[in-house]
C-alpha cells in the first residue's frame, strides 16, 4: 500500500486482509491439521499440543519470513520452516510432525478461503447497511418526481424514490450472489502434493479438520479454480454496481443539473484553485474502484488455465490479485454506504428541470392518447412534427398542439408529470416487499 492506501481501500477490511491476519490463517490450519491428525492417533497428541503452543504470530520473524518468501515461491514453505523450528527447540520428535503430509497449496488456499470468508462477511454487513440506507431513500422519496434520462437526454418523469429503487434492487443481487459464491467456497484443500490424499491425510483426518475450520470437504480443487473465480465475478459485479450508483450521482450532481449532492463536510470536495468548486469525491473514488476491478476479474478468470495438479505461475497469480479484487469493492462499498447516508436531495431541482424542454417529455403520452382516433404511427409523426415546431418557435408543446387544433379532453392531465409515471409506483412497491 502507498500515498492513496486509505483513500480507495477500507481500513477496518484492511486488518482482515493484511499480510499478518493471511499468516494467522495459515498457522491456524497448520495447528488444527496437527490436532486432528492426533486426534485420528496418526501422532501423539503431546506433538500436537506442542504444535498449538508454537503456532501463533507473534513467535514468527515477518520480516524474515518475507524475505525467504523469494527464495521459496509462496508464503507456506518460510512459516513452514520457523514454525518446525520453534517447534524443534520445545519437543524434537514433535517437530517431525509439523506439516505432516500436507503441501504448500493446501495451507495457503486453506487459508485464502478462511480469509475471504472473513472479508465477505464484513462485506455482508456493510451492504445489509447500505440496504437499510437505500430502503429509507426510497420510502422518503416515493413521490419525489424527477426527470428520467435515457442516452444522457430527458426523456419522461419517474421518482427519485424510482431510481434509487432499482439502485437497491441490484444491491439486493449482489448481496445475495455473494452469500452464495461464499458458501460455494467454503471447501477444504487438504489432499497433498497432487491432490490425490493418502494415509496421513485420510477421510477422519479431512472431516475433523473440516469441521475444526467450519469448512466442507468435496475433494481437491488445487487446480480446479472456478469457485474463486465465481467469487472473484460477484466481486466485480458488486463493484460495477456500485460504481453505476456513483456515476448516477455524479451525473445528477452537475452544475447545469444540481439535483442531489454528496453529503458536506469541512474541507470536502473543494479545489485547489476554484473556491466555488463542490467535486464529487466519493463518486470519483469509487468510479476509480470500478475501473480497476474487471482487469483484475479477468486475471482470475485468465489464471484458470493451470496446467496438471499445480500451476507454474497460474496459481501465483491469483494471490494479489483476489487481495486486490477484494480490498477495492471493500473500498467502495464503504464509500457507498457513506456517500447515499448522506446524499443531499434538491427536489425543487428536480421539478425545475422537469420543465426544460417545455412539455416536450410528455411527448409519448400524447402520441399515445392520439393513437385511437388517427392511428399509432400517424399520431407518432403528427407529435414528432409539433415537437419540431415547439423546438423552432420557442413554444410550450401544449400550446403548440392547441394551435394545431388538437382537442383531447385530457389533454391538460397529459401534461401533469404524476400523471405520466407508468408503474412506477407498483414497481417501488413490489422492490420494497421483496
Amino acid at each position: 500500500m502507498g500515498l492513496y492506501q486509505h483513500t480507495f481501500y477500507s481500513e477496518e477490511l484492511g486488518r482482515i486482509m493484511d499480510k499478518e491476519s493471511f499468516i494467522e490463517q495459515m498457522l491456524k490450519v497448520e495447528a488444527s491439521l496437527a490436532e486432528t491428525q492426533a486426534a485420528a492417533g496418526i501422532f501423539p497428541e503431546s506433538s500436537a499440543e506442542t504444535i498449538q503452543t508454537c503456532a501463533k504470530i507473534a513467535f514468527i520473524d515477518l520480516d524474515r519470513l518475507k524475505k525467504d518468501i523469494i527464495l521459496g515461491g509462496n508464503a507456506a514453505i518460510p512459516l513452514v520452516k520457523q514454525l518446525t523450528t520453534l517447534v524443534k527447540t520445545k519437543d524434537f520428535e514433535a517437530s517431525k510432525h509439523v506439516h505432516f503430509g500436507a503441501t504448500s497449496q493446501d495451507i495457503i488456499d486453506s487459508a485464502t478461503v478462511l480469509q475471504l470468508i472473513q472479508a465477505a462477511a464484513w462485506m455482508d454487513n456493510q451492504l445489509k447497511h447500505l440496504e437499510s440506507v437505500l430502503e429509507q431513500l426510497v420510502e422518503t422519496h416515493r413521490d419525489t418526481l424527477m426527470i428520467g434520462r435515457t442516452l444522457l437526454q430527458q426523456a419522461k418523469p419517474i421518482t427519485f424514490g424510482f431510481k434509487a429503487a432499482l439502485w437497491l434492487k441490484s444491491i439486493r443481487q449482489d448481496r445475495t450472489r455473494l452469500q452464495q459464491a461464499v458458501e460455494n467456497n467454503k471447501i477444504l484443500q487438504m489432499y497433498g502434493a497432487v491432490g490425490a490424499g493418502h494415509a496421513r491425510m485420510n477421510a477422519e483426518v479431512l472431516e475433523k479438520l473440516a469441521v475444526a475450520l467450519d469448512l466442507k470437504t468435496e475433494g481437491s480443487w488445487q487446480s480446479s479454480r472456478g469457485n474463486l473465480c465465481e467469487f472473484a465475478s460477484a466481486l466485480g459485479i458488486l463493484s460495477g454496481n456500485l460504481g453505476k450508483i456513483a456515476k448516477d450521482i455524479s451525473l445528477l450532481m452537475q452544475t447545469e443539473i444540481a439535483e442531489v449532492f454528496e453529503g458536506a463536510a469541512e474541507g470536502k470536495g473543494g479545489s485547489s484553485t476554484m473556491p466555488h468548486k463542490r467535486n464529487p469525491v466519493n463518486c470519483a473514488l469509487i468510479l476509480s474502484n470500478a475501473t480497476r476491478t474487471p482487469a483484475l476479474v479477468s486475471t482470475m478468470l485468465s489464471a484458470m488455465l493451470q496446467e496438471h495438479e499445480r500451476s507454474a505461475g497460474l496459481w501465483h497469480a491469483e494471490w494479489e490479485t483476489l487481495h486486490d479484487l477484494i480490498q477495492l469493492t471493500g473500498g467502495s462499498l464503504e464509500k457507498s454506504v457513506d456517500l447515499l447516508a448522506h446524499l443531499e436531495v434538491n427536489q425543487d431541482k428536480m421539478r425545475e428541470n422537469l420543465e426544460v424542454t417545455q412539455g416536450l417529455i410528455f411527448a409519448e403520452g400524447v402520441s399515445l392518447a392520439l393513437a385511437p382516433e388517427m392511428g399509432k404511427l400517424k399520431a407518432h409523426e403528427f407529435v414528432q412534427k409539433a415537437c419540431k415546431t415547439a423546438l423552432y418557435e420557442q413554444k410550450h408543446l401544449k400550446q403548440v398542439l392547441e394551435e394545431q387544433g388538437v382537442k383531447l379532453p385530457n389533454l391538460a392531465e397529459l401534461f401533469k408529470p404524476e400523471n405520466a409515471l407508468g408503474l412506477v409506483h407498483e414497481m417501488i412497491d413490489e422492490i420494497l416487499k421483496k
